[in-house]
C-alpha cells in the first residue's frame, strides 16, 4: 500500500519464541493459545498463506490484521480485510495495523507485523519560496 509506513517486523522474536518451543523451554500450551475471538476473526477477515505452521505442521497459517486509532471510533479494535485496509486507508488520517499470524487447527497466533496507515502527509506541502541566495 502506498500509504504504509512505520513498518515493524516482528520475524526475529517469533524466531527466538520457536527455539524456546523447538528446545522445549516452553511448552506448546503457552503458545497455542488465540483466544476465540481471534481464531473467528482468522476464519471470517484473514488471508491464507503459504506458511505451514511451524508447532503442528498440519495447516496453512491465516494471517489478520487488526486495526486501532482514535480515528477508526467504533472500528477501532477491529478485525479487517486487505480490501477494506486499502479502503480505510483514504478515508482516515492515521490509523495503526497490527498482522497476527494464526493457527486454526492448534491456535498457534504471533504478532507479525505493524504499520501505520492513512493520508496523513501525503498532502503536497505548499511550495517554499525560493530565496535570491537559491
Amino acid at each position: 500500500m502506498r500509504t504504509q509506513r512505520q513498518v515493524v517486523d516482528y520475524a526475529l522474536q517469533r524466531r527466538s519464541l520457536l527455539a524456546e518451543v523447538y528446545s522445549g523451554r516452553v511448552g506448546t500450551m503457552d503458545v497455542c493459545d488465540a483466544s476465540p475471538y481471534l481464531l473467528r476473526a482468522a476464519k471470517f477477515h484473514g488471508q491464507p498463506t503459504d506458511l505451514t505452521c511451524p508447532v503442528c505442521r498440519k495447516e496453512p497459517l491465516t494471517n489478520v490484521a487488526w486495526v486501532y486509532g482514535d480515528a477508526l471510533k467504533h472500528a477501532s479494535g477491529s478485525a479487517r480485510a486487505p480490501e477494506e485496509l486499502a479502503r480505510m486507508a483514504t478515508l482516515f488520517e492515521e490509523f495503526t495495523v497490527y498482522v497476527v499470524e494464526v493457527c486454526r487447527t492448534c491456535a498457534w497466533n504471533h504478532l507479525v507485523q505493524s504499520y501505520v496507515l492513512g493520508t496523513r502527509g501525503l498532502r503536497d506541502p505548499k511550495p517554499r519560496r525560493r530565496t535570491a541566495a537559491e
